[in-house]
């Protein structure tokens, strides 16, 4: 089993504080994804579980014991990298066999270790090859199957889908879905792309600027972000911010007219930030009594829906999910209105979700 506790963890690099005090427990089984801009500090935090760089201030401890000064080697943790770091001149069953080999495992053992994970990962046919001969995606499986042998009670992943195309990196995504549920252990997922993040986790860690923004199920995040920040960076297409005020439940754009939030919202402030997501948007004909003024910008057809991007009169570019016989013409003037509950409400100096 595997256990995380982070408490106060920070990391320095000189004068340069790049961590600032991260507050996290992870329980066994979980698979967890750190999802963040580049820069966040996500890839720096993974490094500091498997031990390859020191902790400058606070502990890290693995089932309760405290790892700061344990070597990487004795932590139990395997770890791949975003580049698959094969040695070339070896077939795939000698690149995944030379790790076990260090560990001091028996012949037998090593061969049993290296037979369940290919099998887990469909390398049997692949096992006499060179990496020189294998795809992207292969190579990849051949840098997880690595790791697997180690049999590690905490199985860290550094973006390892980023060295491949759109259409594998979704099938190796599935993969590692599976694999987590098959080993059944603790796995902790780097990556900037939140697909793969709202995709695979059981719970996700939401970082910027070295700081943890919100931790939570995907749903959760999704569905009640904890800020501005967090709103923009989950869901895609993105959530639109528009600056209103308010008076009741209604919520007044500068130039664009007003829309009814459908909630009570907490607070007294009048000047707010409202958060629209596509499907929180409804598009109403030009000569509809309610809704905000805007004119269509384009609309992209997706097969089994539509979206709809829309200039409001103030400037602000919305996206309004349709269904896929929408399709507006360029320039055309419409009113959008919100979908009774769908709105997101947020304090326009913090930016934090005020609460319904």
């Amino acid at each position: 089993m595997a256990q995380l506790s982070l408490r106060g963890i920070r990391k320095r690099f000189k004068a340069l504080e790049v961590l600032h005090g991260i507050d996290l427990e992870i329980s066994h089984g979980e698979l967890i994804v750190f999802v963040g801009p580049s820069g966040c500090g996500k890839s720096t935090l993974l490094r500091l579980i498997a031990g390859l760089d020191p902790i400058s201030d606070g502990d890290f401890l693995l089932n309760g014991r405290r790892m700061n000064d344990v070597a990487p080697s004795r932590r139990g943790i395997a770890m791949v990298f975003q580049s698959y770091a094969l040695y070339p001149h070896m077939d795939v069953y000698e690149n995944m066999a030379f790790g076990a080999r260090l560990m001091g495992l028996t012949k037998a053992e090593v061969e049993a270790r290296i037979a369940d994970a290919a099998r887990m990962l469909r390398l049997e046919p692949l096992m006499q090859r060179k990496p020189r001969e294998l795809s992207g995606g292969q190579r990849q499986r051949v840098a997880i199957g690595r790791a697997l042998v180690r049999k590690p009670e905490l199985l860290l992943l550094d973006e390892p889908l980023s060295n491949l195309d759109a259409a594998l990196r979704s099938d190796v995504r599935l993969e590692i879905a599976k694999l987590h549920r098959d080993i059944g252990g603790t796995t902790i997922y780097v990556t900037h792309d939140q697909v793969e993040a709202m995709t695979l986790a059981d719970r996700i860690v939401v970082m910027n600027q070295g700081r943890i923004e919100q931790f939570g199920t995907p749903r959760e995040l999704y569905e009640t972000p904890a800020n501005t920040f967090v709103a923009t960076f989950i869901g895609s297409p993105r959530m639109a911010l528009l600056p209103v005020t308010r008076d009741g439940s209604q919520l007044g754009l500068a130039g664009s007219g007003a829309v009814d939030a459908g909630m009570q919202i907490a607070g007294d402030e009048r000047e707010l930030t409202l958060g629209v997501r596509p499907d929180g948007l409804i598009l109403r004909p030009a000569n509809a009594a309610t809704g905000l003024a805007a004119k269509v910008v384009y609309t992209e057809y997706l097969g089994d829906n539509a979206y709809v991007y829309a200039r409001l009169s103030e400037g602000t570019l919305v996206s309004i999910r349709c269904s896929p016989d929408t399709r507006p013409a360029p320039e055309e003037d419409v009113r959008i209105d919100l979908v009774p509950g769908k709105a997101h409400v947020f304090n326009r100096t913090s930016g934090e979700r005020l609460p319904a």
